[in-house]
């Protein structure tokens, strides 16, 4: 598979992009090198590998979650400017 230059010309059309000739042909030719690149790639012998392999050993390193006491709601609201039933009250952002 290989660019074109309409190629390049439709995805910068879609993209709302303004290109010079010469730099539809600098992307065209830039674009091939990665496919060229690419097609390398379908060269190796990946029979084994796993698709989901990884060059690191991958663990979780969150912790689990576990339930604890909460800080008390006085505590809590001590320093709010506005409260209203327990809860921070605060100017209206829509109407």
């Amino acid at each position: 598979m290989s660019i074109t230059t309409e190629n390049v010309e439709h995805v910068a059309k879609l993209s709302r992009l303004q290109l010079k000739e010469a730099d539809m042909e600098q992307f065209t030719n830039q674009l091939n090198a990665i496919l060229k690149y690419a097609e390398k790639l379908n060269e190796l012998d990946t029979e084994g590998v796993e698709p989901t392999s990884h060059p690191m050993p991958l663990s979780n390193v969150l912790r689990e979650d576990e339930t604890r006491p909460s800080w008390p709601i006085e505590s809590v609201l001590r320093n709010a400017p506005d409260e209203e039933e327990g809860q921070f009250k605060v100017p209206a952002v829509l109407e």
